[in-house]
């Protein structure tokens, strides 16, 4: 019955998001009060007709009820209760249910949190959210409908895809998800904007939390799946360029370019057309996204599913929403006057610096990961892009960012001087470049990206402390201090954000260039040499878990004749899905990560063993969080929490 009420609420929750989506903005074109209010409740109403859903079904799989289709494919009996929870969006249709929940979530916030905005201007964004809300409704409820029952229920289900049976990913997916579909808001205020014909310091003030907070949940959620693909998948890398990877970089840089080009709009008026669209495109990846992970056009470890009818409805939601928008944004945007006229010293000109490279390197990681379909379709030729690809095209726009944005974030607004802005970064700038070369003479044999990575790091991070020192202007050190402590969160949180990305960039290339692997048979009680470790296969064993097999090595790790580290690498095999997955085992440190995996077992045996060690790989996921974190310190800054006025109307005039 719970299961029936919740599919009979996600027809209800359709049928609200079409009032939604049409009733406001009809009494927005004539200035309805009436017709317009009629956003706020829908909005609720959509929130928590899907939630009760979204609860019915995960009820469904708690008590695992067999007699549900998308049940016996994703769980069984004997799964851990964390893993039937978040089996609930381990699959396409439920995880479809997950997103248009979120979607409706940031629908309502934006009435819950929205009471400064103007009314109609709100109407239009809640009206927007309602249409994509019915685009997704009907596509789950026509293509991908999570309640469909079983006429003979099984007596146990095929389980969930081992790989997914894992806490990081139990938790990647809603966080991926609140930022991917956090866009939405985004998209919806440019296309309110639009609609209107204006875009003022307001609306920049109003799109810019939503953004930020997509921006922060995503930085999240890719960290968390970087994390996984590191110790699960037991290949020592932390970066495959995947098609599902690349689908949430690509939203994350638009999203980034987006955050700083409206911070111009705010300042300055200016940028406004080019903020309008990064806000349409923004979204558009996250389509393109949805697309990739569930058309099956191409594969994935990540992908969702693999049906070609489901990618044609998709294609069909973007090609509607991403063609509407750039129609309207064709007509629209010679209405968009930039008020603000800057030089081309000065901080809004190195903000669209920052945002060209952000674009382009989007577009360059989107022509990698789409280029190997479009040469199937049109040349019927099967290509690989892989990792050396992105990393040769995509590196030069990574390293010309952060040289960049120390000296950007010193300009002034309007008109400055470089060598002005300079002045406090030389003493950094030449140790940056002294600690590079010392790195740089102190390797032999290797490339020049270790040394590249720390000058850029120590480049950034310290860029950042020494903006927000110059921020507490001149005097002693005391008073000084007392006012760093006293500057805005939004000034903390740029400095944190701008420190973490430096962090991730120094650790992103310490792992490429100073990583350690070998690879070889070891037998039981064998012994090898790992960099300055002494590892010994002590023994390997079978042992049953809750519902998988598992081969268990213990492995000694040594440094001196001390013991270092005792660590369990397992291969495990589910027997209800019938398939093996690769359990690492990892000894965390502060400098660098030992990192072993057991293989199968050899002819004359021995095991197969990989071994690496990985430096300074936990400075990649502390930088990940810094930088989320910057984005918090920044919503919690009044300036966030509150919107900007409402803005005044001309005498005689009522204010919308």
């Amino acid at each position: 019955m719970i299961v029936e009420l919740g599919h009979f609420a996600l027809i209800l929750a359709l049928a609200v998001a079409v009032i939604q989506s049409i009733v406001p903005l009809v009494g927005a074109e004539r200035r309805n009060a009436a017709w317009m209010a009629v956003a706020d409740p829908a909005a609720v109403a959509q929130f928590l007709l899907v939630g009760f859903s979204f609860a019915a079904l995960t009820y469904a799989f708690v008590v695992s009820d067999f007699s549900l289709s998308l049940v016996v494919s994703n769980s069984h009996t004997l799964k851990p209760m964390l893993y039937k929870i978040s089996g609930v969006w381990g699959n396409h249709e439920g995880s479809l249910l997950l997103w248009v929940l979120i979607l409706a979530l940031f629908g309502a916030c934006a009435v819950w949190f929205g009471g400064n905005l103007p009314p109609q201007l709100k109407a239009r964004v809640l009206a927007v959210q309602g249409m994509i809300g019915v685009a997704f409704l009907l596509f789950m409820l026509l293509t991908s409908n999570p309640f469909l029952r079983l006429a003979i229920p099984p007596l146990d289900g095929q389980d969930l895809n081992p790989l997914l049976q894992d806490p990081g990913l139990a938790f990647h997916p809603p966080f991926l998800y609140l930022g991917y579909v956090g866009l939405s808001m985004s998209f919806s205020f440019a296309v309110a904007a639009l609609i209107e014909g204006r875009v003022d310091a307001a609306w920049g003030r109003w799109v810019r939390p939503w953004t930020l907070v997509s921006w922060v949940f995503l930085t999240i959620g890719i960290a968390l799946g970087s994390w996984w693909a590191y110790y699960e998948l037991g290949w020592g890398g932390f970066w495959f360029w995947d098609p599902v990877e690349n689908a949430s970089f690509m939203p994350w840089l638009i999203a980034a370019a987006l955050l700083h080009s409206a911070i111009v709009v705010e300042k300055r008026e200016s940028l406004k057309a080019w903020t309008i669209l990064l806000a349409i495109l923004a979204f558009g990846f996250s389509l393109i996204g949805t697309f990739i992970v569930r058309s099956g056009v191409i594969t994935s470890v990540h992908a969702f599913a693999n049906d070609p009818e489901r990618g044609v409805f998709i294609l069909l939601i973007l090609g509607v929403f991403m063609g509407g928008a750039l129609t309207l944004f064709a007509a629209r945007a010679g209405a968009m006057e930039a008020k603000g006229v800057f030089g081309m010293v000065s901080r809004e000109s190195a903000l669209v610096a920052n945002n060209i490279l952000l674009a382009v390197a989007a577009f360059v990681v989107f022509f990698g990961t789409i280029w190997p379909l479009v040469a199937e379709l049109l040349f019927q030729r099967k290509l690989s892009v892989g990792e050396p690809f992105f990393n040769a095209a995509f590196s030069p726009f990574a390293v010309a960012l952060a040289m960049l944005l120390p000296l950007g974030a010193m300009m002034p607004w309007k008109r400055g001087d470089a060598g002005r802005a300079m002045r406090p970064l030389w003493p950094l700038l030449l140790l940056s470049v002294a600690l590079g070369a010392l790195v740089w003479a102190m390797q032999t044999g290797r490339s020049a990206l270790g040394p590249v990575g720390v000058l850029l790091g120590i480049w950034v991070v310290g860029g950042a402390l020494v903006d927000l020192w110059t921020r507490t202007g001149r005097g002693a050190i005391s008073g000084r201090l007392a006012r760093l402590a006293r500057l805005p969160r939004a000034d903390w949180g740029k400095a944190v954000a701008h420190g973490g990305l430096g962090v991730t960039v120094f650790a992103v290339a310490a792992m490429l260039a100073w990583k350690t692997e070998d690879i070889r048979v070891v037998q039981v009680g064998g012994s090898y040499a790992l960099g300055p470790y002494e590892v010994t296969l002590v023994d390997v064993r079978e042992v049953q878990g809750p519902n998988f097999r598992s081969t268990t090595a213990e492995m000694l790790v040594q440094r001196d004749g001390q013991e270092v580290a005792r660590l369990f690498p397992e291969k495990r095999i589910y027997p209800v899905a019938g398939m093996p997955t690769t359990e690492a085992a990892i000894d965390y440190g502060l400098l660098r990560d030992v990192y072993l995996v057991i293989g199968d077992p050899q002819e004359n045996g021995g095991w197969a063993v990989r071994s690496y060690i990985e430096p300074f790989a936990n400075w990649l996921w502390a930088g990940c969080l810094l930088m989320a974190f910057g984005g918090v310190l920044s919503l919690t800054d009044r300036r966030y929490r509150v919107a900007a006025g409402a803005r005044r109307a001309p005498a005689g005039v009522p204010a919308e």
